[in-house]
């Protein structure tokens, strides 16, 4: 049991509300967290990605991605490589060191929808596109997008991963 305190008044304060799916379409957004997560099973490792939409009708909403780039399947590395590499071209950065040089710049997000599988219901997926959408069809209001002045440091949720054999190669993980 744990005492609050202070008596609680649920009815002073809204409760949160469920994150539904976002309709498929095409975003501004950026990365504005970022770190390396172990797998579940303990064999691989994952980017975890926090994204913000910028505008448009879901203004601060949030998309989360993973990228298992640390895994003993190399047809999942492969998928998650190219994936950063999309994120990487999206933000006219080809060469990185650090997640967090991926952060708080905008791009384009073409965001899909996942049917439900087994327990999971639906969910986004989410395609990087630089601004402006080499895709076309973006919003006028996405090209012409200013974004506030980026503060002094990025926000991260990163925590230094363990490097594993596997990962030492990868550019994150090598050391300076």
């Amino acid at each position: 049991m744990a005492s609050f305190g202070q008596t609680f008044d649920a009815s002073s304060v809204e409760p949160s509300s469920n994150y539904d799916v976002l309709p498929p379409g095409k975003y501004l957004g950026q990365i504005v967290g970022s770190e390396m997560r172990a797998t579940k099973d303990g064999t691989g490792q994952y980017l975890y990605l926090e994204v913000d939409i910028l505008d448009g009708q879901y203004a601060g909403r949030k998309l989360f991605d993973r990228l298992n780039l640390v895994n003993a399947n190399p047809d999942t590395v492969q998928i998650a490589q190219r994936t950063l590499s999309s994120i990487c071209r999206a933000v006219g950065k080809m060469q990185v060191s650090n997640s967090e040089q991926l952060h708080l710049v905008p791009m384009t997000l073409d965001v899909r929808v996942r049917p439900p599988k087994g327990l999971y219901g639906e969910s986004n997926s989410i395609r990087y596109l630089p601004r402006g959408g080499s895709a076309g069809g973006v919003p006028q209001s996405m090209a012409s997008y200013a974004p506030p002045a980026a503060p002094a440091a990025a926000r991260s949720i990163s925590a230094a991963p363990t490097a594993t054999p596997a990962a030492n190669g990868l550019p994150w993980k090598r050391q300076a």
